[in-house]
């Protein structure tokens, strides 16, 4: 029993030395010892199974519960797989050219819905023995589906959001037409004021609230009743609609195409509003509201004069602060601020108060009307603190309004510009800093005007979208290739939207082409999905002489580069000049860009 008791407890792990001992006790002791022994193996054995098991359950869970999340639960909305890409064909293209067009978030997905101003024919089979219908539609940002349309007794011209009302949920949109502005529910289209006027000319002008209601009033300018006078401006209520006076009737002494109306506020905290035609004029709102209703203002902030801009007057009984008077017109009068215009008719408070305090670009020039008719135009950029021009660039006749955004390293807004000559466009950027050339490249003619997009990225630097056609590049040997008379008036023209951003210069992104011809065109941001979107409302050509359709098309930007073709403005490297980037350096950058709001 010794023996068995001495086998028993023994450590398993020592040798058998049992076997030293000798004699049959010894022999019969080490027979017990050896089940003994397995019997403990098939224990531990038992024991790395249980802690393997609770190793690899919790494990093995963990697993299924990622894949539960993955494939089975629905994604929320502003997921980053969402790329609003659509195409809507709406209403014909006999309307008001461009059409109305603005963009607002409405259904709470983060993405700014679609407003458009539609011209229909109620006879569809032979339009033009119909009448016509006007329509305001709003489109989802995501879908296209229609969310809501709202009959109008005439054409559409504008359409503007972003107002916001305490007592109504949702954003206000206004509807202008010639002689009406209406306001509604942009979530539902129900109407909730509007106002007959005569013979408006502009779209409405967010001022700072002059009533004491915490809601921005409004300015718009109509025609005069006197037709010896050029202009008037209108205040109204942009809570109720109500004009709010009189409108005040002015004679600017000018011709040309009507110039704003803007508001600007001085650094002394001053509001004016800028206006003309043909030239620049300023008036303190201060003057415009005593003249429309008899009194002062409410509050002492919008009592205020600014010495500085005071001063500027010719004549004590002059109304007018002369900002720019020449013998060449004006043509586009735009505030210094990152993506204006692409957002398109915003009311929104933050973005008009950035708006209102910046420096200014102008252009001056004479047209006729037709692409070839102005012999030149000069670009310059206003200081608003004095007024005066801090350079002036000399170009070829400037068609559309000049696009500010970010391209070179200074921090300072550059402006993107395009002109055509017979048969040829040419695209630049003219440095903020200084007046100079930062870019340029030549195209084929797309025999369009329609506005250049600035757009924010995440390098910090704009990227600037542009409709063109084919590019002229130059050859090695310095010569370039012409375009015959026959290619530059061929039917259909190809139209092509590009893509430049500053850090490859050389290098254009096609982000699609078509026959279409483009007149409008906005630019929204998704900032979950870091993503921009470009819609562009266009005419399509049919083969009779019946109007064309107009198309709505919206394009994720991020999409449509993972798709672009790469296009090279020069060829290869010549010796002593950098090595040009690799198709693959140039495709991990461009698919890496990501958009964000400035």
């Amino acid at each position: 029993m010794k023996g068995m008791q001495y086998w028993t407890h023994r450590d398993p792990g020592r040798d058998r030395s049992g076997e030293d001992r000798g004699g049959p006790g010894t022999l019969g002791g080490a027979g017990t010892g050896v089940h003994s022994t397995e019997a403990e193996e098939k224990r531990m054995r038992m024991k790395t199974a249980i802690r393997s098991a609770f190793f690899l359950v919790p494990l093995v869970c963990a697993a299924l519960l990622v894949l539960l999340c993955a494939f089975l639960i629905p994604c929320r909305k502003g997921d980053l797989g969402k790329r609003p890409t659509w195409e809507r064909a709406l209403g014909d293209a006999g309307g008001v050219t461009p059409p109305a067009l603005a963009l607002w978030d409405v259904d709470g997905d983060s993405v700014a819905d679609v407003f458009l101003g539609v011209t229909e024919w109620t006879n569809e089979t032979h339009p033009m023995q119909g009448n016509k219908v006007y329509r305001a539609v709003a489109l989802s940002a995501v879908t296209g589906q229609t969310l809501w349309t709202k009959e109008m007794r005439e054409c559409v011209m504008y359409i503007q959001c972003g107002l916001q009302y305490r007592s109504q949920p949702g954003p206000v949109v206004l509807l202008i037409g010639k002689s009406i502005i209406m306001a509604v529910n942009g979530t539902t289209g129900n109407q909730l004021w509007f106002v007959l006027l005569k013979n408006i000319e502009s779209q409405a002008v967010l001022l700072p609230d002059l009533q004491g209601d915490s809601v921005p009033d409004l300015l718009i300018a109509t025609l005069p009743a006197d037709e010896a006078l050029d202009l008037s401006l209108t205040l109204i209520s942009g809570l109720s609609g109500a004009t709010l006076g009189r409108p005040v009737p002015f004679n600017v002494t000018g011709q040309g195409k009507l110039i704003g109306p803007l508001l600007h506020e001085t650094q002394q905290g001053a509001y004016y509003i800028l206006f003309g035609l043909g030239n620049v004029e300023a008036i303190c709102l201060r003057d415009v509201y005593m003249k429309a209703t008899g009194k002062m203002p409410l509050t002492q902030a919008l009592s205020r004069r600014d010495p500085g801009w005071e001063a500027l007057r010719k004549t004590n009984s002059s109304s007018f602060i002369h900002i720019y008077r020449g013998s060449e017109p004006v043509e586009f009068l735009l505030p210094l601020v990152a993506g204006f215009g692409n957002s398109h008719n915003s009311l929104d408070p933050v973005s008009n108060l950035n708006s209102s305090r910046s420096d200014w670009a102008l252009v001056s020039g004479k047209l006729s009307g037709k692409l070839s008719g102005k012999l030149s135009s000069k670009l310059s950029v206003l200081r608003q603190k004095d007024i005066k021009k801090e350079w002036t660039f000399n170009s070829d006749p400037i068609h559309s309004q000049p696009a500010p955004g970010y391209f070179n390293s200074d921090g300072v807004l550059d402006l993107f510009i395009t002109h055509a000559t017979n048969g040829t466009m040419t695209a630049l950027v003219v440095d903020g800093d200084n007046g100079r050339r930062l870019w340029s490249a030549e195209f084929v003619c797309p025999r369009l005007v329609l506005e250049t997009s600035a757009i924010s990225t995440s390098t910090g630097q704009s990227a600037f979208l542009f409709w063109a056609s084919d590019p002229i590049r130059a050859l090695k040997n310095g010569t370039k290739i012409t375009v015959s008379p026959g290619v530059a008036t061929a039917e259909p023209l190809i139209r092509k939207l590009f893509l430049l951003h500053p850090a490859y210069p050389t290098i254009l992104l096609e982000l699609t082409s078509t026959t279409d011809t483009a007149v409008t065109s906005a630019v929204s941001y998704q900032e979950r999905q870091k993503d921009a979107s470009y819609i562009t409302v266009s005419s399509r050509p049919t083969p009779d002489s019946e109007p064309g359709a107009r198309i709505v098309k919206s394009m994720s930007l991020r999409a449509a580069i993972t798709t672009g073709r790469t296009i090279r403005l020069e060829q290869s490297s010549k010796p002593g000049q950098p090595v040009k980037p690799s198709a693959f350096e140039i495709n991990k950058f461009f698919r890496g860009l990501t958009f964000k709001r400035q």
